[in-house]
């Protein structure tokens, strides 16, 4: 895609979307770092729904701890792997007491250092928590980023740095959200819905699909 193109494209998400946000709910950044942790296989609604007898309980790392791998299991029971993103919450709870004194870090180093945190879960914390221009590859941007042929990587690491080549930096802050959002609702897996697209003459997929009757 050349580079006219690929400002049309985020002119046009933007104006549909001017100030996206995450779809996960949470009231501080610890909160919102164990969400993202919770989402990994996993959609932003069945978090939503586990999440608010967790963070009654435990809002704060330390009362993370406090809760225990077994209560928080229980809180989460209804996500997948529960019981390993319970362990794993706990210990990343204990990391954050002992090494940065019940705070979530701003740095990608840091963040990755903590269990269950890869890179998809930094770059989503430090876009969202830090105001960082990190750019997030998931299921839907990697599909969306492949059927506009804005990148052509095989894995999250090669798209999210094309990506990073690519996107005009007027972008760059709610890049990753536009095309999560627009994989979400529009840009589908099993069928796009192409006829309501705003990106449609601006992308090479075939065939387009039409309206259901």
């Amino acid at each position: 895609m050349k580079p006219a193109q690929v400002e049309t494209l985020f002119a046009r998400l933007q104006a549909a979307n001017p100030h996206p946000v995450s779809e996960l709910h949470y009231a501080n950044t610890f909160e919102l770092l164990v969400a993202v942790v919770l989402s990994a296989q996993s959609t932003d609604a069945g978090v939503n729904k586990a999440t608010p007898a967790l963070f009654a309980a435990a809002p704060t790392p330390r009362a993370m701890l406090a809760l225990g791998e077994e209560r928080v299991a229980e809180c989460i029971r209804t996500l997948g792997l529960y019981r390993t993103k319970a362990r794993n919450l706990v210990a990343l709870s204990q990391a954050l007491v002992e090494q940065h004194h019940g705070s979530v870090p701003a740095t990608r180093e840091e963040l990755e250092a903590l269990p269950g945190v890869g890179r998809k879960t930094a770059n989503v914390v430090l876009n969202v928590a830090f105001g960082q221009p990190t750019l997030a590859v998931d299921t839907h941007v990697l599909r969306v980023a492949t059927r506009l042929g804005l990148a052509r990587g095989k894995t999250p690491l090669q798209v999210e740095t094309e990506l990073l080549r690519l996107v005009p930096a007027a972008y760059a802050q709610h890049a990753h959200h536009w095309l999560i959002l627009h994989g979400r609702y529009v840009c589908k897996a099993r069928r796009p819905e192409c006829w309501r697209c705003a990106l449609s003459d601006l992308c090479p997929y075939r065939p387009k699909t039409a309206p259901p009757r």
